[in-house]
């Protein structure tokens, strides 16, 4: 495990900051493609959220991915990082007046509409600018996902999406409207899903829309399904890339697209989550009459997983192979909730050793925040060690 790091180069980097192994990247980037082109009309956007470090998003784009936002933010980092805007889809339940009229500006494919006021301001904002938007509903199909309760968004009690049994109403008013185009109907319904039976579920809801939609001669150039795909945090030497034919074949068996439709993704996390690594130094090992503490010098400040859906990540110690021994790992923040993990076994830990909490390459260094006045973490590539 410690080959798969550099260690002896990381000595004059300042912890804690982020490894991305590049060599994995390309691989997880690669086995996507094949396993999309196997099936015509798969297209797949990469989900900026996850990771918009300009490095990693390089990478993604060189692969011929298009690019998820949900954020003007993410419009302007995409288009920086030369993402064509006719492949950037922007989403999000609350697109402000300056954020429409960049997507206007740049042409980009589509915007991910979630509700009728929505619509009317990108439609008045497309009229002044003589414009058409091209747009598609993002739709609620009810439909659960086996993962975290604060990270499933396809139930009717979350804020996304419009609820579908509005859904030919709404369509039919568009049909006034002069500056907007409607080209596809959007769905996501959580994320981390393992269970493929969550996504056979989706299918099922949109083969029934469409069949709804079609009973009143109403049609869409394009389904996106989102994306939600799962990775292994529990092995991730042994399970470095997610299941991506399981999760592309399930859409091509159960989805029944319509001559000439085309089937869109939005991944993220399984992209980018495995090829990344928060390496931090301890600062000190405490000894408690119950428990012994780990001290290092990363906080949720760095990776907010842990503490905010009490997220597993795998803790390596880099630095040692002494005999393991339990400790909680925590950082220095003025928080009870710092914590990485607790009673995990580790390699004899000291002062100075080098730790490594993996899978952290998604929804990592993006949530980074300077609580307690801290630094930002910087992000660095393996190809920068070489």
């Amino acid at each position: 495990m410690k080959g798969l790091f550099p260690i002896e180069k990381f000595g004059h980097i300042r912890t804690p900051f982020y490894y991305y192994d590049t060599e994995l990247l390309r691989k997880t980037l690669d086995t996507i493609k094949e396993e999309a082109q196997k099936h015509e009309g798969f297209c797949v956007h990469y989900a900026i959220k996850a990771n918009a470090n300009p490095k990693v998003l390089r990478y993604i784009r060189e692969a011929g991915f298009g690019a998820d936002c949900v954020s003007g933010g993410e419009v302007e980092a995409s288009l920086r990082a030369g993402f064509p805007a006719s492949k950037i889809v922007y989403a999000g339940v609350g697109k402000s007046d300056w954020e429409i009229n960049l997507g206007l500006d740049n042409d980009i494919f589509c915007f991910n509409v979630e509700s009728i006021p929505e619509l009317n301001v990108i439609n008045e904002l497309a009229h002044q600018k003589g414009k058409i938007a091209r747009v598609a509903f993002r739709l609620n199909p009810n439909v659960g996902a086996h993962t975290h309760a604060n990270i499933t968004t396809g139930l009717a009690e979350n804020k996304f999406g419009i609820d579908m049994r509005d859904m030919v109403k709404v369509m039919e008013e568009t049909a006034n409207m002069e500056n907007i185009k409607v080209v596809g109907l959007h769905f996501h319904i959580g994320s981390q899903i393992l269970d493929m039976g969550d996504f056979e579920a989706l299918c099922n809801r949109i083969n029934d829309l469409q069949l709804e939609l079609e009973r009143h001669h109403l049609t869409v150039e394009h389904i996106n399904v989102g994306g939600g795909l799962g990775i292994d945090y529990q092995h991730p030497n042994r399970v470095p890339i997610p299941d991506f034919k399981s999760y592309f074949n399930t859409f091509a068996k159960k989805l029944k697209l319509r001559p000439g439709q085309t089937l869109h993704f939005e991944l993220g996390r399984s992209v980018v989550a495995q090829c990344g690594t928060l390496i931090t130094r301890t600062l000190y090992v405490k000894e408690g009459y119950v428990k012994k503490f780990a001290i290092v010098d990363a906080g949720f400040t760095d990776l907010i997983r842990p503490a905010l859906y009490q997220a597993y990540h795998k803790i390596e110690n880099l630095s040692s192979d002494e005999a393991s021994e339990s400790y909680d790992v925590v950082g220095p923040i003025c928080e009870s909730t710092d914590v990485f993990a607790k009673q995990i076994d580790l390699n004899k830990v000291h002062r100075d050793d080098l730790i490594a909490i993996r899978s952290a390459g998604a929804y990592g260094e993006i949530m980074a925040s300077s609580y307690n006045c801290r630094t930002l973490p910087q992000g660095y590539t393996s190809d920068e060690f070489v």
